[in-house]
């Protein structure tokens, strides 16, 4: 079974043109959603193509109910991490509610802080209308943007819930013209969410850019899940489009409850995790602490120099 590393391209970090060319070739991408440095590092190492790093991370990995409440200073924080962690993948910050409706000098300069100070490679806005525009005056501004229609989670509520889209003729409409309107703009690649595959494959044959499906079928260019969904870290219910690669969750769970159990037991630490010391060493210290003064403030403010050593 291939590790799905390309090893021609192992050390070549993926660009707008090789992600360009793999759509002209029919070569599928993969593209994975992740929010820290050990994530980025095991998706380095996997051989992912786009690592985007996805407001989502307000439910998966903050606590909120929904992805509205985050804000720059998390995304620019959570990008900056999974930065560190990658080399070759192209690197997406997703823009989060607030920070690119107003105008498109606020969407130009969100768009400049994910990529001044988190180092990313483009920026993801949701949705068409108003969001064709910012697109347009960001992709202006010399940076690449990934547009994204369908079921558009920072509006779920405008749009009946988070349910697919384009299941009727009229929403099936709305979805493609938005589809073309962020493709016209300029639009690098457009993500399509939760959308039937018959209705993504008519959207997909009218579209230049390179599309990304997330519950869209096999129409697209290439696919997209949440780390956290695909690895099984998250617990209870799943999009109906994702699917589990592996248990993480219930691995982490026997983890911890072994580390509970032992530590109540008296068996953790056991001799091989505890540092050990010359005993010539022991009775100068034994001394000093038996000294009638140690417990004196005086003591403390004549001794307060200590010699530090590292952890070995």
């Amino acid at each position: 079974m291939s590790s799905g590393i390309r090893k021609d391209d192992e050390r070549r970090p993926m660009t707008l043109t090789r992600l360009s060319e793999m759509h002209e070739a029919g070569e599928p991408i993969a593209m994975i959603t992740a929010y820290d440095f050990p994530s980025a590092q095991v998706i380095e190492e996997a051989g992912a193509d786009i690592v985007l790093v996805g407001d989502s991370a307000a439910n998966c990995v903050l606590g909120y109910d929904s992805t509205v409440p985050v804000g720059m200073d998390e995304m620019t924080m959570l990008a900056k991490a999974v930065r560190r962690g990658l080399r070759t993948p192209f690197l997406v910050g997703d823009l989060p509610f607030g920070s690119y409706e107003g105008s498109n000098e606020l969407a130009i300069a969100s768009a400049q802080r994910l990529v001044k100070e988190a180092g990313c490679d483009a920026v993801k806005l949701e949705g068409g209308g108003t969001s064709v525009e910012r697109a347009r005056a960001i992709i202006d501004a010399g940076i690449p943007v990934m547009g994204h229609v369908g079921l558009t989670p920072q509006t779920a509520t405008a749009l009946g819930g988070m349910k697919a889209q384009g299941r009727t003729a009229q929403r099936a409409i709305k979805v493609a013209e938005d589809a073309i309107a962020l493709d016209q703009a300029g639009c690098f690649s457009i993500v399509i969410e939760a959308v039937p595959e018959a209705v993504t494959e008519m959207i997909v044959a009218k579209l230049n850019a390179p599309t990304i499906g997330i519950g869209a079928g096999n129409a697209t260019a290439g696919q997209v899940l949440v780390l956290h969904d695909l690895a099984g870290i998250n617990h209870g219910h799943v999009a109906k489009f994702v699917k589990r690669y592996s248990d993480v969750r219930t691995e982490m769970l026997r983890g911890v409850e072994g580390y509970i159990s032992e530590v109540r037991d008296g068996a953790f630490p056991a001799p091989e995790h505890v540092y050990s010391v010359d005993p010539s060493e022991l009775e100068p210290l034994r001394q000093r602490l038996n000294r009638e003064d140690l417990e004196s403030h005086s003591y403390f403010e004549s001794n307060a120099s200590w010699d530090w050593e590292p952890l070995s």
